[in-house]
């Protein structure tokens, strides 16, 4: 009998994929939960196919690399932001459920007519986030966020985008690393999912993954530590001065926010004296990141305010980012922001 129970749970856990989840995580099999629940699997297709180009790409031509071209955020563009970038579109198109995708790959959203009459959704998305480790073999990622289409947007400017993070149906993101994982939430938890090669599905590994309340771990681009207002370099000399803290930090914003989600700790991204906004965009990067941390009983905050509450005034605006463990990301808030009750504390 305890055989039998065990090898039925185990079948029950290599049944329970994404596309199943979504429908039990909606509690419906309605015209609408069964959209949301063909956009995941959309999502989780691409995936799969970037994971398979990454996992070839040094025996591959053409693969690695620059491209020669910069894209609207004035960065030099790699061959894998663009072959990513046109997965996620060609994963969409004919799917009748998503009208436009903003990529920060893309100065203005790309429309698919033949999905506009019907298509509510629209998918904003970081095709390949941390590219630069692409080259060296190192963990990247891709960012998404699934809003709905408000209005009918005639005159091609999306300006229903923008709206704060609160308005997000659906964000997560794919981790490419010693095996690849998908972590979403739909306003009900963050839950983990990793791909099962031998079945080609994600896979349930953690329902409603809880951040710690805090953690030892503080990632950060010491490089910048010049560049920074004095408030974040008074927060860093204080991690420097505490016993048990490590900084881990690999340029790749999807790998280190996931270690921060399974372990606690902190992720910093903050504006330098010339660039106060940071390098991190709002719509594609940050909001995305905070819903999904914040599901998990993490926060998310610029420093002054919480990074959900941030309403966008152009499709690809910058922000600053502080994100973590609650108890981790208030510390940092308590040096930004100094009350005569932690005053003493800021100045260490």
């Amino acid at each position: 009998m305890t055989d039998y129970t065990a090898h039925e749970q185990a079948l029950d856990r290599d049944c329970l994929t994404l596309s199943r989840h979504v429908l039990q995580q909606l509690q419906s099999f309605d015209a609408d939960a069964q959209d949301l629940s063909a956009l995941m699997n959309r999502i989780a297709l691409a995936g799969k196919l970037i994971a398979r180009r990454l996992s070839r790409a040094g025996l591959m031509e053409g693969v690695l690399g620059f491209t020669g071209g910069v894209n609207i955020q004035g960065e030099d563009v790699k061959k894998m932001d663009v072959y990513a970038n046109e997965v996620f579109i060609a994963a969409f198109k004919q799917s009748g459920l998503v009208c436009r995708l903003a990529s920060e790959e893309m100065e203005k959203p790309y429309y698919i007519p033949e999905n506009c009459p019907i298509g509510r959704y629209t998918l904003l998305y970081d095709p390949l986030d941390g590219s630069s480790n692409v080259d060296i073999n190192l963990n990247v990622g891709s960012i998404f966020a699934i809003r709905r289409q408000e209005g009918t947007d005639l005159d091609g400017t999306a300006a229903d985008l923008l709206q704060n993070g609160h308005r997000q149906i659906a964000a997560g993101y794919i981790l490419y690393g010693p095996s690849t994982m998908l972590v979403y939430s739909m306003g009900k938890g963050t839950h983990v999912f990793v791909l099962d090669p031998s079945l080609g599905e994600f896979i349930l590994a953690i329902e409603n993954l809880q951040i710690p309340a805090s953690g030892s771990i503080y990632s950060v681009n010491e490089g910048n530590f010049w560049a920074w207002e004095e408030p974040i370099r008074n927060y860093v000399r204080h991690v420097h001065r505490q016993p048990g803290y490590s900084a881990r930090y690999s340029g790749a914003l999807v790998g280190d926010i996931h270690r921060i989600l399974m372990q606690g700790g902190v992720f910093l991204y903050p504006g330098t004296q010339k660039n106060p906004a940071g390098k991190l965009r709002l719509l594609y990067e940050a909001a995305p990141i905070a819903f999904l941390v914040e599901q998990a009983g993490g926060k998310a905050s610029t420093g002054t305010q919480p990074l959900l509450d941030v309403v966008p005034d152009h499709l690809h605006m910058r922000t600053p980012l502080i994100i973590g463990s609650p108890e981790n990301v208030a510390l940092v808030e308590s040096f930004i922001q100094p009350t005569p009750a932690n005053a003493t504390v800021t100045q260490v």
